[in-house]
């Protein structure tokens, strides 16, 4: 098993990063289609190359030699709110790691090699969100230190 290496994202990856993120969106689409629209709808309205030339985001790879086995996406920005204190936080938006690559160690370099750059930008708060059905993703987050600090609760409305 070769070791993998963490690098920023160049435009090179381009393509590498766009059938992640299609894998990505589509194992939610197969977890909960009633919520998630395909990996196809979601191609046509997003694409991860807004990220690699702005410098409020972030996208870094990891690779075993030339092929792109992982990658996390995020942006730095200052999150304000009328009820809330002002911080300067780094969101991660995207975490994906190839199944046949996880629990090696992957995503979670992959995290920390984010963070270590918000912290280099400032950032004092590192948030995420994370889909309920991803234990796994959960696990991950919870090694890493996050911790809730807000519910956000669903309930669906059946017409009477």
């Amino acid at each position: 098993m070769s070791a993998f290496v963490i690098k920023a994202a160049s435009f090179d990856d381009l393509e590498a990063l766009n059938d992640l993120m299609f894998d990505l969106h589509d194992e939610h689409h197969v977890q909960s289609p009633e919520l998630f629209k395909t990996a196809e709808e979601i191609e046509q309205e997003k694409s991860i190359a807004r990220y690699i030339d702005n410098p409020e985001c972030l996208v870094y790879v990891a690779k075993v030699g030339d092929e792109v086995i992982g990658f996390v996406s995020g942006h730095f920005c200052e999150l304000t709110s009328v009820v809330s204190q002002p911080v300067m936080m780094g969101s991660v938006d995207e975490l994906y790691v190839m199944p046949e690559y996880r629990k090696r160690g992957t995503a979670q370099a992959l995290l920390d090699k984010i963070e270590a750059t918000f912290i280099d930008y400032g950032a004092t708060q590192m948030f995420v969100e994370v889909w309920s059905f991803n234990r796994q993703a959960l696990a991950l987050y919870e090694k890493q230190g996050f911790g809730h600090h807000i519910h956000c609760l669903r309930k669906p409305l059946n017409p009477s």
